[in-house]
């Protein structure tokens, strides 16, 4: 599968971003997806994900609340609504996806096998 993340920006802190990831090649139904991101100097951390089934998502303490993930079965895509921005959100943010597995695994990015670029989230204070 091939994945292309989208909706990055510049922001003000308090603002609203909605990020989109296609996904193409396989079936898109049968992917958990998630959403991960990295800030400059620190390590890749989990933000969101979606079981493929669509009954769990979960989410990192620091956005939940705040963000939502969300995913358009017809349009091969998921969405990561992103409210209340900060300037600590600021990172590359980048979308990965698994065909099937457990609801377990979500928060891990090397559960991970296929991955899209990162797309650029700058929140200003």
């Amino acid at each position: 599968v091939q994945l292309q993340a989208s909706g990055g920006g510049l922001v003000q802190a308090g603002g609203s971003l909605r990020l989109s990831c296609v996904a193409s090649g396989r079936t898109f139904s049968s992917y958990s997806m998630g959403w991960f991101r990295q800030a400059a100097g620190k390590e890749r951390e989990f933000v969101g994900a979606i079981h493929w089934t669509g009954r769990v998502s979960r989410y990192s303490d620091s956005v939940k609340g705040r963000f939502t993930i969300s995913r358009d079965m017809d349009k091969n895509s998921v969405y990561l609504q992103m409210n209340s921005l900060k300037p600590e959100d600021t990172a590359v943010y980048s979308c990965a996806a698994r065909e099937g597995g457990s609801a377990n695994n979500l928060a891990f990015d090397s559960w991970y096998p296929y991955w899209g670029q990162g797309t650029l989230v700058t929140v200003s204070s």
